[in-house]
């Protein structure tokens, strides 16, 4: 859409439609460029994410923080077990902006802050914020919130929009626990198409590859290859050999 519009984020698209220098659905014939919200995406537990899918967490966190700030979208991640298993390196060098509340330990707080001092916060609300582009973190005091102001900025927030759902996660049955994920109902899994669409035009299947071209874990990227083999888009395993494709891609394309 920013494309197509001539905009580089957001901000510019949403003055363009609200000034009307871009059509904003008024012609039936023309795109329906509708003013855009901005969207804050929440992890309250990263923990707990991390256990079951933490190398495809990981990925996708990256590709929030480095990609999605232009379309509007924004993400905050919250944890209350600040190891370097949960806050790895990588998922630190895409969040530059970190809060810090009490912890047990200086080790804590370098590992959200990259220096300590945290360990030595009083509690209730006393915190250290380091924004980006800030060396150092800078003390400040947190507000109470009770949950009375809790439920009245919810009930606000919902009803600015009509809640719209994805059925491709409704679709997925659930997923194994693991270091790597495992789909259950892989034939729904949003990537099966796009897997095979590659798989047809490469020529080639293998786990490793799959991992490799898509970013995913060991266990989905396995389901993937078994659910192409049960389709009957490829052979079975021949040993060492690779497993023959049965489309071919001008059959495919016909």
């Amino acid at each position: 859409v920013f494309s197509k519009c001539g905009v580089r984020n957001i901000q510019v698209y949403n003055e363009k439609v609200k000034d009307g220098s871009i059509n904003n659905g008024n012609t039936p014939s023309q795109p329906d460029y509708q003013f855009m919200p901005y969207i804050v995406v929440i992890i309250d537990e990263l923990a707990d994410l991390m256990a079951v899918a933490g190398k495809e967490v990981e990925g996708s966190i990256q590709r929030i923080t480095q990609l999605a700030r232009a379309a509007g979208i924004h993400l905050i991640v919250a944890t209350q077990r600040p190891s370097t298993d949960v806050i790895t390196g990588i998922i630190k060098a895409n969040i530059p902006s970190r809060i810090a509340f009490s912890v047990s330990s200086g080790i804590d707080s370098r590992t959200i802050l990259d220096h300590v001092g945290a360990e030595r916060l009083l509690g209730n609300g006393d915190m250290l914020y380091m924004p980006i582009g800030q060396s150092a973190a800078t003390r400040v005091q947190g507000v109470f919130v009770t949950d009375d102001e809790v439920h009245r900025i919810t009930d606000y927030v919902s009803a600015q929009a009509v809640p719209m759902y994805d059925d491709a996660f409704v679709l997925l049955e659930g997923v194994e626990g693991g270091e790597d994920i495992a789909v259950v109902g892989a034939d729904a899994d949003p990537l099966y198409e796009e897997i095979k669409a590659y798989v047809i035009d490469a020529q080639k299947a293998s786990t490793s590859l799959l991992q490799r071209r898509f970013g995913i874990g060991y266990n989905r990227a396995a389901r993937m290859i078994d659910l192409l083999e049960q389709k009957g888009v490829i052979g079975p395993a021949q040993g060492s050999k690779p497993r023959e494709v049965f489309i071919k891609k001008d059959s495919s394309q016909e």
